[in-house]
């Protein structure tokens, strides 16, 4: 048993978060699936942008889309759906072991709806039915405007999985989404053990904004806390999922740990992991994560149970010393959102130029 099959043992599924047409044509996709306990893949603008304009593999599609006309926009979720219902496939006999839990792909809405509900919805009804594939996730952002499109697309029986969340506080308005959802589903006369959910918490990108606030503190109490912020975070949330679902654990959205790979070389490989390892969860991990956790291991059984106390103390800590939580949890947000409407839109001015050429 590799350390990633030992990870599932505790309760936390991988993920590889990547995907591009040359990981599918070199059949690499089908080696991790097989090789690295890998059971779902999970996507982004940023992953499409660097997939998209390198390399080859496209190559061929986009003179065909050229050929036909298309636009840059078509073209990107062209290429884009295309890849995605490879990778659903690839992944359906571990959805069909999984009774769905697993074996999913996750593929997100246009950045630029982050902010608008209607748009956000018709978007991603419009990916569920052109995947057409039971196991496909659409992507939405948690933010304040899009919680209500989570609810509205669960409700017509679309998985989804709830990105860019950074706060305890959100995830509970998510959760409330997430129940509403399956709840108007439930009405509508839908199987709700087909529909499925993740809440996906962003864990290095907040060490990264704490740490340059500490340093910028510099004292060495607030020295001795770098690094400390995320997996107490994410400790806090997960004891926040246990309470939402403890009546309630046959059909959870579960918490994914999202952003798992460090930003700073100083803490270890594998911290977004083995520190997050617990029943009912995701860790979506780059392959470079993926191999640290293979190689090292450093799994030391459930380290979310339990650990909600210690994770406040950590977080009451920072705010005495001085880090307004509130504002990076919405710096954060922004951010996220920004970077990957640059992504989006970098990738479609690159797609746009290659169309006319």
């Amino acid at each position: 048993m590799n350390h990633l099959e030992q990870l599932r043992e505790i309760g936390t599924s991988c993920w590889l978060d990547d995907l591009s047409r040359e990981r599918l044509d070199s059949g690499n996709l089908e080696e991790v699936i097989r090789t690295k306990a890998v059971v779902g893949v999970t996507t982004n603008p940023a992953i499409f942008a660097a997939a998209m304009t390198k390399g080859t593999a496209y190559d061929a599609q986009i003179a065909q889309l050229k050929a036909e006309g298309a636009k840059a926009e078509r073209a990107v979720y062209a290429m884009a759906i295309d890849d995605v219902q490879r990778a659903c496939d690839a992944f359906m006999d571990i959805y069909n072991a999984t009774d769905g839990k697993d074996g999913r792909v996750s593929i997100e809405v246009d950045p630029r709806f982050a902010f608008d509900r209607t748009a956000t919805v018709e978007q991603a009804q419009e990916l569920w039915k052109r995947v057409d594939r039971p196991n496909v996730m659409i992507k939405i952002p948690a933010t304040t405007e899009s919680l209500p499109a989570i609810t509205d697309v669960l409700a017509e029986g679309i998985s989804v999985n709830v990105t860019l969340i950074f706060s305890t506080a959100r995830y509970r308005e998510v959760v409330s989404a997430y129940r509403e959802g399956m709840a108007r589903a439930a009405e509508n006369g839908l199987d709700t053990s087909k529909i499925h959910s993740v809440a996906s918490f962003f864990v290095s990108r907040l060490d990264s904004e704490v740490d340059a606030r500490l340093e910028a503190i510099g004292t060495p109490e607030a020295l001795a806390l770098r690094g400390k912020a995320g997996v107490a975070n994410a400790q806090l949330a997960y004891a926040a999922f246990q309470e939402l679902f403890e009546d309630d654990m046959d059909h959870v959205q579960r918490p994914l740990w999202a952003s798992t790979g460090v930003k700073n070389p100083d803490y270890p490989a594998t911290l977004y992991v083995t520190e997050l390892a617990g029943p009912h969860t995701v860790n979506t991990m780059p392959e470079a994560t993926i191999d640290a956790v293979l190689a090292q291991g450093g799994l030391h059984g459930d380290t979310l149970t339990g650990a909600g106390e210690q994770a406040q103390e950590v977080l009451a800590a920072l705010d005495t010393i001085g880090v307004d939580l509130a504002d990076v949890f919405a710096v954060l947000e922004q951010e996220g959102v920004d970077k990957f409407i640059a992504s989006w839109t970098d990738l479609l001015d690159s797609i746009s130029e290659r169309l006319a050429n």
